[in-house]
C-alpha cells in the first residue's frame, strides 16, 4: 500500500507544481526551498570543532576541538553537516525521512557535497548509516542510502550501500539521553562478511540524515575501523547544536 501511494505521489509530482520540500508552497523547481523557509534555515560553516563540527562562534584556529572532543575523542575522524537541526529544518528532514519527498535528494546532496568537500575528497567509500531489515520494510527506503547514492552520483565517488547491516532492531531514540543512546546501539551494527576484506585500508565517508549525540555514527564508526577501515569520516544533512561547546 505505501509503495503504491509512493508511486502516485511520483506521478503527481511530475504533472504538477513542484513544492517546497518542507512547508509545501509552490517553488520554481523540484527540491527548491521556497524563500521564507530558505530564510528559516541555519546553514553551518566554519569555524567549528574539527572533530565533531560542532558551530564555534569564534575562530580558535586549525584544530581546534569543543569540550567534549577534547576530554574524549569521538570514534571518527570529522563530522560535518550541512545545516542546524531544529525546528526550522526539523519539517524538511522529517517530510524526507518518512513522509516519501524523495524530490529534495539531488539538492541535499549538493548541499553535502558543499559542506563535506574535504571529507568527499580523501573518501575511497560512501557508507549509508544502514536501517533494520523490518523498519526498511515498513519504511520502505533508507534516507541515509538515498542521500548516500545521490553524493555518490553527484562526485564520482564508489558508494557500497550494503557494507554495514544493522544487526538488530532497536528502539527509537528520539527521548533517549546521550548514555541511554549509546547503550541502544551498542553492538547493533556489523560489516558485511563479503565487504570485509575489501574495507581494509579504506577511508570511509559515513552518511546520515542527522547526528544529535553520535551515539549511532559513533558505533558504526568504530564497526569499521576495527573491522579494517584506515579512518572515518561523518557527514549528515542536520546535526544538534548543543550548548556544551
Amino acid at each position: 500500500m505505501r509503495g503504491a501511494r509512493r508511486w502516485v505521489r511520483l506521478a503527481l509530482d511530475a504533472v504538477l507544481p513542484p513544492l517546497c520540500p518542507s512547508c509545501g508552497a509552490m517553488v520554481g523547481e523540484p527540491g527548491a526551498l521556497c524563500p521564507d523557509c530558505w530564510g528559516q534555515i541555519t546553514f553551518l560553516s566554519a569555524p567549528c570543532c574539527d572533530a565533531c563540527g560542532h558551530p564555534f562562534e569564534i575562530d580558535a584556529g586549525p584544530g581546534s576541538l569543543c569540550g567534549l572532543c577534547a576530554r574524549a575523542a569521538p570514534p571518527w575522524a570529522r563530522a560535518r553537516a550541512v545545516f542546524r537541526y531544529d525546528d526550522a529544518s526539523k519539517p524538511l528532514v522529517l517530510r524526507f525521512k518518512h513522509a516519501d519527498r524523495l524530490e529534495g535528494a539531488p539538492t541535499f546532496a549538493r548541499w553535502l557535497a558543499r559542506s563535506g568537500a574535504d571529507l568527499i575528497m580523501d573518501a575511497d567509500l560512501i557508507v549509508p548509516v544502514p536501517l533494520h531489515r523490518l523498519r526498511l520494510l515498513s519504511r520502505r527506503y533508507n534516507q541515509a542510502a538515498v542521500l548516500a547514492n545521490e553524493l555518490g552520483r553527484l562526485t564520482g565517488k564508489p558508494v557500497a550501500p550494503d557494507l554495514l547491516v544493522r544487526t538488530r532492531a532497536t528502539p527509537a531514540q528520539g527521548h533517549l539521553g546521550r548514555d541511554e543512546r549509546a547503550a541502544n546501539v551498542k553492538g547493533a551494527f556489523a560489516v558485511r562478511p563479503s565487504w570485509r576484506h575489501r574495507l581494509t585500508g579504506k577511508r570511509v565517508l559515513l552518511v546520515d540524515d542527522v547526528l544529535t549525540t553520535g551515539a549511532t555514527v559513533g558505533e558504526c564508526a568504530r564497526i569499521l575501523v576495527t573491522t579494517g577501515a584506515h579512518g572515518v569520516d561523518v557527514l549528515t544533512l542536520g546535526r544538534v547544536v548543543l550548548p556544551h561547546a
